[in-house]
């Protein structure tokens, strides 16, 4: 006999799972593909093989310069395996990417990577991108190439923005994916980037994809956050997120 959960209502207002009802002692079928559906689609996102030539690909209607990289992890399976891998370049990405050091340092480095999330990565860098750019441009900030880095970490945005002399790094990476979430695009950046950066020094702005913060909004919020990072010098715990006190009031109605 079917048992009709009394929190049924409720699940209009969020993407979790309650209110599935129940079958005798069971769930109904139904929500039992729907989970078996979502874990597939999590561990898809994990396991799929990153192609930075196909982001690449993806990118180049913005019209920037992109650069393709690898951490010291050689594989998926290693890099699952030892995240220290990947947090450090390859000795031949780090030649490549000293072969093409400007002779200024730049403002920002943005590095793109798949992360926990391939299907993040390839889904949210080029719609978070082509509404950051623009705004970095306009407020004259001087960003190097886009470094797109096969199986990286978010450390590893210390041992770049160390090389180029950044001010700030910026990594975007797919996250960890929960079930029902395996496009979540996370964003992390650290003022001053050198190795030996805590968590601590990082800001991250998170769960980046249309049914979370979409990813111009949280383009907007990135900007907001990288230009108080730039003006403050400090990134981290000591770095608050004031952008919904910096937007403007919304218009009175009536």
């Amino acid at each position: 006999m079917s048992t009709v959960d009394r929190w049924t209502h409720l699940r209009g207002f969020t993407a979790a799972r309650i209110a599935i009802g129940r079958v005798g002692g069971s769930a109904p079928t139904r929500s039992v593909l729907d989970f078996r559906l979502d874990h597939a689609r999590a561990r898809d996102a994990v396991l799929t093989i990153f192609e930075p030539e196909a982001l690449n690909a993806d990118l180049q209607p913005l019209g920037v310069e992109t650069i393709l990289l690898e951490s010291e992890a050689r594989d998926r399976a290693e890099y699952l395996q030892r995240p220290d891998k990947g947090r450090r370049l390859s000795a031949e990405s780090r030649a490549k990417l000293a072969g093409s050091l400007a002779d200024s340092a730049p403002d920002l480095v943005i590095i793109l990577s798949d992360g926990l999330s391939t299907t993040a990565a390839m889904a949210q860098c080029r719609p978070t991108l082509q509404a950051l750019l623009p705004m970095l441009d306009a407020t004259g900030w001087r960003v190097a190439p886009l470094l797109i880095v096969r199986h990286a970490r978010v450390a590893i945005q210390d041992e770049i923005g160390g090389l180029l002399g950044a001010k700030l790094s910026l990594i975007l990476l797919g996250e960890r994916p929960g079930l029902g979430t395996p496009d979540s695009l996370g964003a992390y950046f650290t003022y001053n980037p050198i190795p030996g950066k805590s968590d601590a020094d990082r800001n991250c702005v998170s769960n980046i994809r249309p049914a979370g913060l979409a990813p111009a909004p949280a383009a907007a919020k990135l900007h907001a956050l990288l230009t108080a990072s730039r003006d403050r010098a400090l990134s981290g715990v000591n770095l608050k997120d004031d952008t919904l006190l910096l937007s403007p009031p919304p218009t009175a109605i009536g």
